[in-house]
């Protein structure tokens, strides 16, 4: 674990190697998928099941093991326990209802020259979404990204999950039956993310993949993107806690974990000005470490990437920090958190207030949770509505609008060589 203090001479050059370090695939990784990806295109159903057999020992024979129908779904979800059931429909609900307030409005308009512009939106015919299936199945990451895909209007909604030995997590497919999903095959990898972008003999193609993955499903979509849209390159998790010394070290500590236990190069950093604070938590994780059935892969992801950040003033010195690492989840938890907020520009989500564990926006608390890692929230946001919608934009004149804006680009079009651009609209101007 790494300690860094703002009032250490060294501290510039520490942090800025902090903030560049690169915890996602290399080039080998890059040269395997384009390898997979070319077969997968080449060659279609029989490479997805000679490599469906190499890396999940699944079969691919039967109808049966190469997709999962509806009525399975639907049992999976009627067996959940009563609780559970409750908790995933919850879930749903509030991840729609957020969701439903993002759907963008049409616009059409007539300026004063005559002239009828405006935007149409409209949904992806169909889109295609990733769920992990070896470490990580989540059936959270389900719900948050085939919901807003059907709030969007997709018709078709198709579901990939690695099915090792044949096996289905069955809250994966309980979730599938809760959110509308129209199709559930049983590959992964990034054979299965080729498939979906390319389309084989079974599966039709589709024009949107979404959902988390390993860092061979990271970059295949990274290879694909521009032959579909992609949601994003996600790598490792990470978590910022910027927290005063009036919290409480285990639930800190706890915070800081919820990230780590994800995969051993997901990042938890704290940036505290209280000193003893800073003690008490890195001790005391490994008090939480010790009571975890995780404890392996968090205490790996601590170890190599938890770093505590002493400061000498949160308010001066934590917004710049933060906004330089621009992190996946980022936790306020101050007397005042909207005052740091303000100051934070670049974030993937913030919670705010000692009573909000980030952990809480990967359920139930309705803003997605698939979100820009690996500092892209300087650039870009989390998974919305909009991810698998796309805007047709027209316009419309008649004979007075043409005469009253046509000579500006007529103008426009000689200033830059192209005549016919020009011609087209003379033509109609008589001139």
């Amino acid at each position: 674990m790494l300690r860094l203090n703002t009032r250490d001479p060294g501290f510039d050059a520490a942090f800025r190697k902090l903030v560049s370090d690169r915890r996602e695939s290399d080039e080998n990784v890059s040269r395997d998928v384009q390898i997979i990806l070319d077969d997968v295109r080449a060659r279609g159903d029989a490479a997805l099941a000679e490599l469906t057999r190499k890396f999940d020992q699944h079969e691919l024979a039967s109808d049966a093991d190469w997709q999962v129908d509806a009525a399975t779904c639907r049992e999976a979800f009627d067996n959940l326990t009563p609780d559970l059931r409750a908790a995933l429909e919850l879930a749903a609900k509030r991840i729609r209802a957020f969701h439903e307030g993002q759907k963008p409005a049409d616009r059409d308009e007539t300026d004063k020259h005559g002239v009828r512009m405006g935007a149409r939106w409209g949904a992806v015919d169909a889109a295609g979404l990733y769920v992990p299936g070896g470490r990580a199945a989540y059936p959270s990451s389900l719900l948050m990204n085939a919901i807003p895909a059907k709030v969007a209007g997709v018709e078709r909604l198709v579901v990939v999950t690695p099915s090792p030995k044949g096996q289905v997590n069955p809250l994966v497919l309980a979730a599938a039956h809760l959110a509308g999903v129209d199709e559930v095959w049983r590959i992964g990898g990034a054979q299965a993310v080729g498939a979906l972008a390319y389309g084989t003999e079974r599966i039709k193609p589709v024009d949107v993949i979404v959902g988390p993955g390993n860092a061979w499903v990271a970059e295949a979509k990274r290879q694909l993107y521009g032959v579909v849209g992609i949601d994003m390159v996600a790598g490792p998790s990470e978590i910022l806690l910027i927290a005063d010394g009036q919290n409480s070290p285990e639930w800190t500590a706890a915070d800081l974990l919820s990230q780590a236990e994800h995969d051993p190069s997901a990042q938890s950093i704290l940036i505290t000005d209280d000193p003893v604070f800073a003690d008490t938590v890195a001790d005391r994780i490994g008090v939480e470490l010790a009571m975890l059935p995780t404890a392996r892969v968090a205490s790996e992801s601590w170890n190599t990437h938890g770093t505590i950040i002493e400061v000498a003033d949160l308010m001066a010195e934590a917004p710049a920090l933060a906004n330089a690492l621009a992190a996946e989840h980022v936790q306020i938890a101050t007397d005042d958190p909207q005052a740091l907020f303000e100051r934070i520009r670049h974030a993937g989500s913030v919670f705010l207030g000692r009573m909000t564990p980030e952990a809480v926006g990967d359920y139930v608390a309705g803003p997605n949770h698939v979100l820009p890692t690996g500092r892209r929230a300087r650039f870009s946001s989390g998974l919305s509505v909009l991810d698998f919608m796309k805007r047709t934009s027209f316009i419309q004149l008649d004979a007075k609008a043409l005469k009253a804006v046509g000579p500006a680009a007529v103008e426009l079009a000689n200033a830059e060589g192209l005549t016919a651009h020009a011609r087209s609209i003379e033509v109609r101007l008589g001139i």
